[in-house]
């Protein structure tokens, strides 16, 4: 069983969760984390661009958005972020999407955050056009949706690829050469809408049941570490034609060196470090200027031989990394959590209990969440049932409504050559030779 959706919050999680991010996470504290590890116990990030095995099953993520004007530039972004920062440091790069292109072996999961280009030809997309119908000029220009998202569909050809960003469900099936892919994205996490969607996989997937790194991704994590810029210009990826290896996916001797390095591929939930101080309601606010070392990050480049890309960045710019918060039980109060604090400025979001519709119920009229299962048969029919949304939106708060809003908000505006888009700042970039 997996079980899929939008999450606002989590607390005293007791079931492993795995995530990518998306546009409105914590940045800085995701950078210290490139190459993936644990945020929270039993809440592991899969880094920019990851690959895990969960017993028999292989996911796949890449986190960010795709923003055109930033698609090929090295990772230079480093806290405090600045203006032209602030938003360039979660769009994703030509590198990560490289690295992912090189895998050869199945893929059965795929995670990103926007949509692949060109997906709602494979689904209802006149049903989704009467939800969202201001997504229609970007739909008919072939410009809604994440370019190197749709070639990694049709390249990886997973069974599953679930995606968010646009805040509605929206489920397609796309049809390769002897195998197809059935794509889900789901709303956002609030009453009347569907944001939670549980799906039975086969038990062959079920294994040992315990999450490892994956020796191929591994592999090509450390065959392309030359490949990492972390300037800001552009630099092409190696292909055919030029004087240098351009395919990494690695021989069965790469892989072999690769567990003969790492010893374990098994990732177990005692490697979370907590590396800052939680948030107590008494304390002076403050701002982190300078990243904080992860543990998970250090160990893992040091077993592989590979970069930490902030690191590199602060060692250009004469900076370190400070030393990571050393925890001790005497400075948190019998009664609270180290990990359930409430972040400075963090509102509180009250939802009803979830109830599971009854059969032919009107979802329309209740605030459950929708609980379905999953097979080829019926999983392109799922948009038939969708609900539009309420339209009394002026009941929402003003960050709510921003979704809706087509000039406001990443989740919309999706163009492969905005380059006067002020989501980031033009630079002057050089191609890098190579």
């Amino acid at each position: 069983m997996m079980i899929c959706g939008q999450w606002q919050c989590l607390k005293n999680i007791t079931i492993f969760v795995h995530f990518i991010r998306g546009n409105h996470e914590a940045s800085n504290y995701l950078q210290e984390l490139p190459y993936g590890g644990w945020v929270a116990p039993n809440i592991y990030y899969m880094g920019r661009a990851g690959v895990l095995k969960f017993g028999n099953l292989r996911i796949a993520g890449l986190s960010g958005i795709f923003k055109g004007h930033d698609y090929l530039q090295g990772l230079w972004e480093s806290p405090p972020y600045l203006q032209n920062s602030l938003r360039s440091v979660y769009h994703i790069r030509a590198l990560d999407v490289f690295r992912l292109s090189q895998l050869k072996e199945q893929v059965h999961v795929m995670l990103s955050h926007d949509w692949p280009r060109g997906i709602t030809e494979y689904g209802d997309k006149n049903n989704l056009l009467k939800r969202k119908p201001f997504l229609r000029e970007d739909i008919e220009s072939n410009q809604l949706g994440s370019a190197p998202a749709e070639k990694l569909l049709h390249l990886l050809k997973p069974h599953y690829w679930f995606a968010a960003h646009l805040h509605c469900q929206f489920a397609a099936l796309v049809q390769h050469e002897g195998s197809e892919t059935k794509f889900l994205a789901l709303d956002k996490c609030l009453p009347k809408r569907r944001h939670l969607q549980i799906l039975d996989l086969p038990t062959t997937f079920d294994g040992d049941m315990l999450l490892k790194q994956d020796v191929e991704w591994l592999a090509i994590l450390k065959n392309t570490n030359h490949l990492l810029s972390v300037k800001n210009v552009d630099c092409h990826m190696p292909g055919p034609g030029c004087n240098e290896r351009y395919i990494f996916s690695p021989t069965e001797e790469e892989k072999h060196r690769i567990c003969e390095l790492m010893k374990t591929l098994t990732i177990t939930n005692d490697s979370f470090v907590m590396t800052a101080p939680t948030y107590s309601p008494g304390a002076p606010k403050s701002v982190t200027i300078d990243p904080i070392m992860n543990p998970q990050t250090i160990s893992f480049c040091e077993k592989l031989g590979i970069d930490d890309p902030l690191q590199v960045v602060l060692a250009r710019a004469g900076r370190t990394m400070k030393k990571p918060f050393v925890h001790n039980e005497s400075n948190v109060s019998t009664n609270q959590s180290a990990f359930v604090r409430t972040p400075v400025k963090c509102s509180k979001l009250s939802l009803p209990a979830p109830v599971t519709p009854a059969e032919n119920e009107d979802l329309s009229q209740t605030s459950s969440v929708c609980l379905t299962n999953i097979t080829s048969d019926n999983f392109e029919n799922t948009s038939e049932n969708l609900t539009t949304p309420p339209s009394n939106k002026k009941i929402f708060k003003r960050r709510n409504l921003a979704m809706y809003t087509p000039d406001v908000d990443d989740c919309v505006n999706t163009s492969t050559s905005s380059l006067g888009d002020s989501d980031s700042p033009r630079s002057s970039k050089l191609p890098c030779r190579t």
